[in-house]
């Protein structure tokens, strides 16, 4: 009888990922605890400063699919090197911003530009190529798990800082941690004609990709799913201390709310990982987007203190990226790991339209309304017609014509 071997999982590859996945996240994640101390000292308005996060949303989402693709053909640890330089630039330009051109230049289009680079869609491709489809979840969920990871530890570590140095010096501070990722990126080095799972791959054009990708319903409806996720979590990491600052809440429980959201954030990605790879992928999101609009809803609803955040912290935690395994693992289920880069950037794009206008409406409507409220209840909405447009989704792989042979 035949013994099945398993495969090692390739660990150097994913803790240098992981670790990429860390740093390039823990930032941006922290923003929110920039806007206060930059407005005060500014005097600019919310919307200023919500513009600048939208737009580094929205540069994220654009310049995902190119760098996906350049890393496809070019190698990932190029792009990875790349993104670590432009971040440490885009934060230093933040840091000495004098006016708001300079903030949206640095916080918005740099620092977006350099996050699509470094996103999880560049990242999990390079998993992709080199562990097994059994694999597969896990190792996403562990690269995700540890973006959450870099959450938890840069709420503190940003709020510290700045109470330390001031915003500017600690933007300084934390582009400097950005010059490791080179480091880290030689061990993805490799294309999408590497790795292990390269052999298996049923080679196509980029143009046939995409015709593919954009003529299959599953494919479109997971794109269009995951623009609400965007709203959802941009719109809380970028407003959210501001948020609780203006309901009477102690300023301290807005550094605790974002490190328990990265902490549970590790347990809920570990565990969609898990349960990604043994249930169906479709329907576990339909349920993820469910309980975010019910956790939304008893926040609003519910008497507002720091035990309800921190018992809402936890719930949104353990739900905040859980979306991310099963989806770019339905990409991979969908059309193969050869131009999952650049797929799986695109079904981001769409994620990082919904986070511009999440974190862009937030400002702009705070300001015309004096309240957060109107984009908390859309937030509901969303999360509810996001579990309607996943439930129909097809777990399995495209069906292609065999070419025939030369």
């Amino acid at each position: 009888m035949a013994t099945t071997v398993r495969s090692p999982m390739p660990w150097l590859i994913i803790v240098s990922g992981s670790l990429i996945a860390m740093l390039t996240f823990g930032p941006r994640s922290a923003m929110g605890f920039f806007q206060l101390p930059i407005l005060h000292d500014t005097g600019w308005d919310r919307s200023t400063f919500g513009l600048a996060m939208a737009l580094q949303n929205l540069c994220w989402g654009l310049s995902q699919p190119f760098f996906g693709a350049m890393a496809d053909k070019f190698g990932t640890g190029r792009v990875l090197a790349a993104s670590g330089i432009i971040y440490a630039l885009g934060l230093l330009l933040m840091a000495h911003a004098d006016a708001p051109i300079w903030l949206h230049v640095g916080g918005g289009v740099l620092i977006g530009t350099a996050i699509g680079a470094g996103s999880f869609s560049v990242i999990l491709s390079a998993f992709a190529r080199n562990v097994t489809p059994e694999q597969r979840s896990m190792a996403f969920g562990i690269g995700t798990a540890a973006g959450s990871a870099g959450m938890f530890l840069f709420a503190p570590l940003s709020q510290a800082l700045i109470s330390k140095f001031g915003w500017s010096d600690s933007l300084v501070y934390m582009g400097i941690m950005m010059l490791i990722v080179p480091l880290l990126a030689y061990p993805l080095r490799g294309n999408s004609s590497s790795g292990t799972q390269s052999s298996v791959q049923f080679k196509q054009t980029v143009g046939e990709a995409l015709k593919e990708a954009f003529g299959h319903k599953s494919y479109l409806l997971l794109t269009s799913g995951f623009f609400v996720c965007g709203f959802q979590v941009a719109f809380i990491t970028a407003h959210f201390p501001a948020y609780l600052g203006d309901i009477g809440i102690d300023a301290r429980y807005a550094v605790i709310a974002m490190a328990l959201i990265g902490f549970f954030n590790v347990i809920g990605s570990l565990a969609s990982g898990v349960i990604g790879q043994r249930y169906s992928k479709p329907y576990f999101l339909a349920l993820i987007y469910i309980g975010r609009s019910i956790a939304v809803t008893a926040f609003l609803l519910l008497p507002q203190s720091p035990t309800s955040v921190i018992v809402f912290a936890i719930v949104m935690g353990l739900l905040w990226l859980s979306t991310v395994p099963p989806t770019n693992a339905l990409v991979a289920i969908m059309f193969g790991t050869r131009h999952l880069g650049l797929l799986g950037g695109l079904v981001f794009l769409s994620h990082q339209v919904g986070s511009f206008l999440g974190v862009w409406m937030g400002g702009v409507l705070y300001d015309r309304f004096g309240s957060y409220d109107p984009v908390w209840w859309l937030g509901v909405v969303l999360g509810l017609l996001a579990a309607v447009v996943h439930w129909p989704i097809r777990e399995r792989p495209v069906i292609r014509a065999i070419p025939a042979s030369a």
